[in-house]
Formats: structure tokens, C-alpha cells, sequence
């Protein structure tokens, strides 16, 4: 949300505009950037996905001379793969409540850059998986995964005092209570860092 200056708030007079006093309005907006991380209103992950595979793609092309060369052993570019290209795609991704849609975007924009990395036209019909393998990278989805468990973990093991922990605490109070029954949310996410750790 923006706030206006005093002399733009007279000109728009639109609904999509908030008053709230202090001579101040507020725009109403679908999606917008806080602390480096796209929030849509509905509360899902699909706009920081979309901004984080643009980040990648912005990395990707940054390192083409790198990744693409053929000098380079398939190896050490997956390792750079992961640690540049990746890195930058799935930063703060432990705390995204990512659907199946925001899978597949994202590993979608992951096999075309493991193809083209790999120098394989889509006329080849070679599987993701093998791609992935030649270059020694897991799959997108299952690096998403370990890494909100142990964004979880660290949570549940770190300060009883924390705002963190008492959020994720609240939020488990909530919905032991039956107030929200979307979706398996924090037990599963307990459950399995209890299982593990």
C-alpha cells in the first residue's frame, strides 16, 4: 500500500482508495513488495513465486557464460546452478504456502534452465530427472520442502520466548479448535520435524 502526498490525494477520487484520516489515503493494490518479498491479498505464494523466477532468470543470464559453456564440467555447473541461480529463486521460499501451481511454475523455469545448461533442445524428449541428474541437482519442489522443515525445526527448537514460535504456537492453538481446516498446515509440519530431529 502507498500512501499519497497531500496534493495527488485531491486529483484521484477513484474507489480504489482508502481514507484512513490524518489526511491520508491508501491504494488499494493485488500484490505488492515488503522486505525485498511480493504479498498478494489472497494470501498465497503466487506473486513472490513469479517475482523469485524473474530474480532467477535475472541471475541465470547473468551467469550464461559460465553455465553454458561446454569447458565447464556438468558438475560444477549444477554446483553453481544451485548455489547462484537457486539460491536466488528460492530465497525465503521456507516461508511460502506454496501450491501445486506454484510447483509447477517453478520447476517448469528450473528444466528450462537444466536444458538449456545442458544443451538439450526440446526435440530431444529427455526427462527432467536425468537432466537433473548430469548435473547433481535435486528436484525444485524437494529442496522447497527440506528447506521449510528446517526453517520449522529451527523454530520449534529455538527461544520458548520468540514472536516466531509464539505465532506458529497461536497458529497451531487455532486450528487444533477447528477454527481454519485448510489443508494439513503446521501439524504436518511438527509432526514431521518431531519424526526426523
Amino acid at each position: 500500500m502507498r500512501i499519497l502526498p497531500p496534493r495527488q490525494q485531491n486529483l484521484s477520487t477513484n474507489s480504489n482508495f482508502v481514507d484512513i484520516g490524518a489526511s491520508a489515503k491508501l491504494e488499494l493494490v493485488d500484490k505488492f513488495c515488503c522486505l525485498g518479498g511480493m504479498l498478494g491479498v489472497d494470501g498465497d505464494a503466487d506473486a513472490a513465486v513469479e517475482a523469485r523466477i524473474r530474480i532467477g532468470w535475472n541471475k541465470f543470464r547473468q551467469l550464461v557464460p559460465l553455465l553454458a559453456n561446454k569447458d565447464v564440467s556438468l558438475i560444477v555447473r549444477g554446483r553453481l546452478y544451485s548455489s547462484c541461480v537457486r539460491g536466488g529463486v528460492l530465497h525465503g521460499g521456507e516461508t511460502w504456502p506454496v501450491g501445486k501451481e506454484s510447483v509447477v511454475a517453478l520447476r517448469r523455469a528450473e528444466m528450462r534452465v537444466v536444458g538449456w545448461m545442458c544443451g538439450v533442445k526440446l526435440g530431444d524428449r529427455l526427462p527432467g530427472g536425468e537432466l537433473g541428474e548430469r548435473l547433481g541437482v535435486d528436484d525444485m519442489a524437494l529442496v522447497l520442502r527440506q528447506s521449510g522443515l528446517r526453517w520449522c525445526g529451527r523454530v520449534l527448537r529455538g527461544d520458548g520466548d520468540g514472536w516466531v514460535r509464539r505465532c506458529v504456537e497461536h497458529g497451531l492453538r487455532v486450528r487444533d479448535q477447528g477454527e481454519d481446516r485448510r489443508g494439513p498446515g503446521g501439524r504436518l509440519c511438527v509432526r514431521t520435524v518431531k519424526r526426523v530431529g
